[in-house]
């Protein structure tokens, strides 16, 4: 299973851009959280990575968001994308496995599931949407969900639609 910290780390570094950009446009309390734990990090005070330029910045925070000790703060960045810029992708995947949510997100998941209805599940979303962001989504569902699907976590390994970089 990929943490948060690993997902960042095997995603492409434009995926990784777009998630990281996504929160500076959108969620200025969120990028300003990251931007103050990837400093404190790298024993820096925020002004030294404000003063930078925007790319070299990111570049900067992102190999540290790959790093295990912002596993939660990178964790909160994934969710926040997930849920805010990708709802209908998490609606898409809950419906079709016949599992009330609310915008995405859901209360208490089911023990186990449907193995057809999981794969047809997970194919309507790698037809329908980019396919990294489907892996990320999947890898993130299964990693940060107490119920783990079995049926899921053999798809994650052996799909190879579903593989991250150097994940497996």
């Amino acid at each position: 299973m990929l943490t948060a910290h690993e997902l960042f780390g095997f995603m492409s570094p434009s995926l990784a851009l777009e998630i990281l950009t996504y929160a500076y446009e959108t969620d200025k309390p969120l990028y300003r959280a990251t931007l103050g734990a990837v400093a404190e990090s790298r024993k820096l005070r925020p002004v030294f990575l404000e003063r930078q330029p925007r790319p070299q910045r990111h570049a900067a925070m992102l190999a540290t968001l790959a790093r295990p000790a912002l596993d939660m703060v990178a964790s909160n960045l994934l969710r926040t994308w997930l849920l805010k810029k990708h709802k209908q992708m998490l609606a898409d995947f809950l419906d079709s496995l016949g599992i009330a949510h609310q915008e995405g997100v859901v209360e208490d998941l089911p023990a186990t599931i449907d193995e057809a209805k999981l794969r047809s599940a997970v194919e309507a979303l790698i037809t329908k949407y980019p396919p990294e962001a489907v892996a990320v989504y999947l890898h993130a569902f299964n990693e940060m969900n107490e119920v783990e699907w079995p049926g899921l976590r053999t798809m994650l390994d052996s799909d190879p639609r579903l593989q991250l970089g150097g994940a497996s």
